[in-house]
């Protein structure tokens, strides 16, 4: 299993869009095949950057998900809203602690 963390900025007037678009997906891209989980952070200095976690069981159950025709509707959706260029990465957990 491993992570994948997307950071995104938005301009202050697209921020409500950005969360409903996320909110009306966010159940399909949890139930995608191969994703394990999925959080939404948002920054507490900057309003305006977020961030994704998600847990995916294979890096092709990502590649997946990024092929699909549900990311394509959510990125195009998402992608005119950014006011900067998003980040991601993909990371190996090592450590988890409950």
């Amino acid at each position: 299993m491993f992570v994948r963390i997307v950071k995104m900025s938005f301009a202050e007037e697209n921020i409500d869009a950005f969360l409903e678009n996320f909110h009306k997906n966010k159940n399909d891209i949890r139930n995608f095949d191969g994703c394990r989980f999925l959080e939404l952070y948002r920054d507490k200095n900057n309003p305006n950057i977020f961030f994704t976690y998600s847990y995916w069981e294979k890096e092709s159950d990502l590649e997946n998900y990024r092929h699909s025709e549900l990311f394509k509707n959510v990125w195009a959706k998402t992608k005119p809203l950014f006011n900067d260029k998003p980040q991601a990465w993909s990371v190996d957990k090592l450590v988890s602690l409950e």
